[in-house]
């Protein structure tokens, strides 16, 4: 997200070959009017005659660019502590927060200083950027668009959001800016400030592309798409609305190549309005805790459930002394509503039992063998920590017995060492079979086949044989692999 570069802040533009030239088009491109459109009350009063006037964006940038930070943050660390190298995507992704690396040698540690961007919500100098950059940080510096500059410190960042809390001395009259009370539509215009590449105050405009992104950062992701040019250093940088109110804070680009393509991603306002509330009030994020492994309903699993429609989020396992447990959440429950809003998948149900602080009482919709029940639960606190996954082992693999035509090699999980004494023991897939596109492996333990407790092959075989008589093109199993339990729709033709 950051743009990180060697010490000496960002390169110079005489290093940029045809600059003059590239500024120049771009001087030309800016002469160009954006036209104001009506807004869809009175879009059928325009006409040749009434059209309005074209106008640009000089008074919403004129409105919130002063109150628009750049962020330079020292660091001290080795390569492979670095992070860019802690980011959520894997190696060669093109998803590529703006983090850059101040060391290319992995051997060395060395200072090095990370660019980023941010914005102030308050005149007495707190501000907002992203987690990201300013996590591995030795000191914090800021500078304001009048070119001055100020020491910050951190008050408190939440991974999870990728949202950081700072404070800047020095003053009472900071410039300032909101967030915005109101959803952006896509197609909205949005207008993108930051510190790109060092280079500070800079406005980019655009709209938004899509809403609710899920990108691989996290079980809350729900980020806005915009397609405002953004680049390195403007991470933690706001996205303003026409209104001059920020609808989110830049995250993420998607980027084959590192550079700008015309997708970024910007953390919604209301999302960085909670974080930052906790984070002012106590330093940290608390959240809401159920205490459920859940998966979403796929058409696959809806339909060997007998249901509608694939909404909502299956219970694969209440963890025991949760308050799920406690309130009596049982696998196989479909969570369907949290105080009578739908919840739409597993990612849609995380997000909303986190937005609400531990000790909140709720009404949960469920679903059990078909009937509909409300449930009361107290939440907990969602722990630090998340529970370690492992992959169990087969160890020896017994002869396999009859599965029902799903292409799997079986054995009782109590023949089979460190598999437990209940279910049966995935020991072999086959490739072609059935099973094969599914998600299971060797050292599975298949615990349920439709809904009911297995422990031989031979439950399998006819648990399947059922479901086919029942005329039914799927077959549910509740799988355990290694601490995580979870529901997979197996065809069976």
């Amino acid at each position: 997200m950051t743009g990180r570069v060697k010490p000496g802040g960002a390169p110079a533009a005489t290093r940029l070959p045809g600059l003059a030239s590239a500024l120049a088009l771009s001087m030309a491109a800016m002469a160009i009017s954006v036209p104001a459109f009506p807004s869809p009350a009175a879009a059928g009063e325009v006409n040749a005659q009434g059209a309005a006037h074209p106008v640009g964006f000089g008074e919403i940038a004129a409105k919130v660019k002063a109150a628009v930070i750049g962020v330079r943050v020292k660091v001290e660390t080795a390569q492979s502590q670095l992070p860019s190298q802690d980011l959520p995507f894997p190696p060669g992704s093109p998803f590529y927060k703006f983090f850059g690396n101040p060391d290319q040698n992995p051997q060395k540690h060395r200072f090095g200083t990370a660019l980023g961007s941010g914005f102030f919500i308050s005149a007495d100098g707190y501000a907002v950027t992203n987690n990201h950059v300013v996590e591995h940080g030795r000191n914090f510096e800021i500078t304001t668009d009048d070119g001055k500059t100020y020491p910050a410190k951190v008050i408190g960042t939440d991974s999870k959001t990728d949202v950081a809390l700072i404070k800047v001395d020095g003053g009472n009259d900071f410039p300032y800016v909101k967030f915005s009370s109101t959803e952006p539509r896509v197609g909205d215009w949005v207008l993108a400030v930051g510190n790109p590449f060092g280079l500070g105050g800079t406005v980019t405009a655009g709209i938004v592309s899509a809403r609710g992104r899920d990108i691989g950062a996290g079980s809350f992701d729900d980020f806005i798409q915009i397609d405002a040019p953004v680049n390195k250093g403007n991470s933690g940088g706001p996205t303003f609305d026409v209104n001059g109110e920020v609808i989110g804070v830049n995250a993420a680009i998607f980027s084959p190549s590192g550079g700008f393509i015309g997708i970024a991603f910007a953390i919604p306002a209301d999302t960085v309005k909670i974080v930052v509330e906790q984070l002012k009030e106590r330093g940290t994020v608390t959240r809401g805790w159920l205490g459920v492994q859940i998966q979403s309903v796929t058409p696959e699993i809806a339909e060997s459930l007998g249901l509608k429609q694939a909404e909502g989020a299956l219970v694969a396992e209440p963890q025991p002394g949760t308050p799920a447990m406690k309130a009596g959440i049982k696998s196989g429950d479909i969570i369907t509503s949290v105080n009578e809003q739908p919840v739409k998948d597993s990612r849609d149900l995380a997000r909303k039992i986190a937005g609400m602080p531990p000790g909140t009482a709720i009404k949960l919709g469920t679903v059990r063998n078909g009937q509909s029940k409300i449930l009361t639960v107290t939440l907990g606190e969602l722990p630090n920590t998340p529970h370690a996954e492992s992959k169990q082992q087969p160890g020896e693999r017994p002869n396999s017995g009859e599965d029902g035509g799903l292409g799997l090699s079986l054995a009782p999980a109590r023949k089979v060492a460190g598999a437990g004494n209940q279910g049966v023991v995935v020991t072999q897939v086959d490739p072609a079979g059935h099973a094969a596109d599914t998600g299971l492996e060797a050292g599975d333990v298949i615990l349920e086949v439709g809904g009911k407790a297995v422990n031989n092959p031979t439950d399998i075989r006819n648990a399947v044989n059922e479901a086919r008589s029942r005329s039914k093109h799927t077959v549910l199993l509740r799988v355990k692999s290694g601490q995580n339990i979870r529901f997979v729709a197996v065809p069976i033709g």
